[in-house]
């Protein structure tokens, strides 16, 4: 049950400072966040796409409290889209983008990250790419979602993300396997009460296997993103029976995660994209990656160990 309370840590400003101040902390922070500059990580692009991999980046910081904050984060996206096209790389990077970093939160919230994200995916078409809207808390949904509708009307490309722990998501991944759109499937790494989600793992699992089979059968584009071998492979059988080709779907997988894994499927004809984050507020992000396995955690406790 050691999840729900690294869950909780990572919203502690107390245990933010702890964290980072840990000596050990830059090693393991360095497994899963690819750098801090948009310079750090353009080579880990150019290495994916000479492996035959493909990347969803993701600026991370979605922990916001002003406008100004809002508005950075949408030019640390445009910045990073005028890198690729300088580079000729837009057609291996998506984006990956959380609303609450582009003010989703604030008053006015709803209108806000629609303003700020809407330039973000005009500049990613023009670079022959797209964005996808990643899932939050469960409050955050139906706003998500209604931005996602929105900009689907001008770039029907315009990805989002379903959660499977949620009791909702069967729902959702019957409407947005219907409308077409290219829908990323994840297990669920906020923690939630149980009035809205499964807390016992067997049951999302059973729940991911349920809504993938959903997507499968659907008019979309499903993305499964999971590092469990059992799931990758009745994700294959399901895509199998609905008659889908290799491309007609995609695997994705975290940066720093099972990167053999990565290699071997886009090697057997997958397409396979790699979840990269960089920048400086890191927390969140390296706080849910040790809450969804406790592996990760031991290995943070070792470095910091060793370090002192």
């Amino acid at each position: 049950m050691l999840g729900p309370v690294i869950l909780a840590a990572s919203r502690s400003d107390q245990m933010r400072r702890f964290v980072s101040a840990a000596p050990g902390t830059k090693q393991v922070v360095s497994r899963f966040i690819a750098g801090e500059t948009v310079d750090q990580v353009v080579p880990i692009v150019k290495d994916a796409a000479a492996k035959g991999l493909e990347v969803t980046l993701d600026v991370v910081g979605e922990d916001i409290t002003t406008r100004e904050q809002s508005y950075a984060a949408r030019d640390a996206y445009l910045d990073l889209i005028a890198h690729l096209e300088d580079l000729g790389l837009g057609e291996r990077a998506e984006m990956s983008v959380k609303l609450s970093m582009f003010g989703q939160a604030l008053e006015g919230g709803h209108e806000l990250a629609l303003a700020n994200v809407r330039p973000v995916v005009e500049a990613a078409a023009a670079i022959g790419t797209t964005v996808t809207l990643d899932a939050e808390d469960h409050t955050t949904l139906d706003s998500m979602f209604a931005i996602h509708e929105e900009l689907r009307k001008d770039f029907p490309q315009t990805g989002c993300v379903i959660q499977a722990y949620l009791f909702r998501t069967e729902d959702d991944a019957r409407r947005l396997a219907a409308a077409g759109s290219r829908v990323r499937i994840v297990k669920g790494a906020y923690k939630e009460p149980s009035s809205v989600a499964y807390q016992d793992k067997a049951e999302i699992d059973k729940a991911y296997v349920r809504i993938t089979k959903i997507l499968m059968e659907g008019d979309g584009y499903p993305m499964i993103g999971s590092h469990d071998p059992r799931l990758i492979a009745i994700s294959q059988e399901l895509a199998r029976r609905a008659g889908r080709k290799l491309d007609e779907y995609e695997f994705q997988m975290l940066y720093g995660i099972r990167s053999e894994e990565h290699v071997r499927l886009a090697a057997e004809g997958h397409r396979m994209r790699v979840y990269t984050a960089y920048g400086t507020d890191w927390y969140g992000y390296f706080m849910r990656r040790l809450a969804e396995k406790p592996a990760n955690l031991l290995f943070f406790g070792r470095s910091v160990i060793t370090k002192n």
